[in-house]
């Protein structure tokens, strides 16, 4: 799981301490760029979460229509029928629908 890779929350950034040296960074400097930083972490988790909820609910979709699809009968040709079967049965078809009008 994802959360279990995620060493840092956006908590913890903001808490973290650095000690200052002598000829170290500027604290305002740092300040800003792990504000940067927490702003990124909390889009990134509301990103996550915003996926993890419609994750589930298109899982939830895919499951109702499964069992819709297995309860319809497939419709499928008998083993013996050919293509030439299939032609045969479409050409008498369009013979009854559009009668003469078809060779005209």
């Amino acid at each position: 799981m994802l959360s279990d890779k995620i060493k840092l929350t956006a908590k913890d950034i903001l808490e973290k301490d650095f000690k200052t040296a002598m000829r170290g960074y500027k604290p305002e400097d740092v300040d800003q760029f792990l504000d940067l930083i927490i702003k990124d972490y909390e889009a990134f988790h509301q990103e996550i979460e915003d996926l993890r909820q419609e994750n589930l609910k298109l899982k939830k979709q895919a499951e109702a229509v499964t069992p819709q699809r297995s309860a319809q009968p497939v419709q499928s040709t008998s083993p013996g029928t050919t293509n030439f079967d299939i032609l045969k049965r479409l050409s008498n078809l369009e013979k009854h629908v559009f009668g003469s009008k078809l060779f005209d």
